[in-house]
């Protein structure tokens, strides 16, 4: 599974209120990426996605626009060693 990478993902911008969590797990399960995603108390979301390189890597493209009522001003992505998640869930 050497294919598999990590993008530990950081958005900012107006994405809190705006369904991108929820478009984001409905995106990454058509996707096939396992991970969460969370809003912060600082006004960002925070996402993990794990998967086949080229899906992790659309997904980090995908968060540049978000949902349909999102304003992106920023996406910040680490990428890491995968941990092995399994499913896509929206985190509290």
């Amino acid at each position: 599974m050497t294919d598999r990478t990590r993008a530990h993902v950081y958005v900012s911008g107006r994405v809190q209120g705006v369904y991108y969590r929820a478009t984001t797990r409905d995106t990454a399960r058509e996707t096939g990426v396992d991970g969460w995603v969370r809003n912060l108390d600082d006004g960002r979301v925070e996402a993990v996605f794990e998967g086949p390189e080229a899906a992790v890597e659309e997904m980090v493209a995908w968060c540049e626009t978000g949902s349909k009522a999102a304003e992106v001003d920023a996406v910040d992505a680490t990428y890491e060693e995968p941990e092995g998640l399994d499913g896509f869930e929206v985190r509290w």
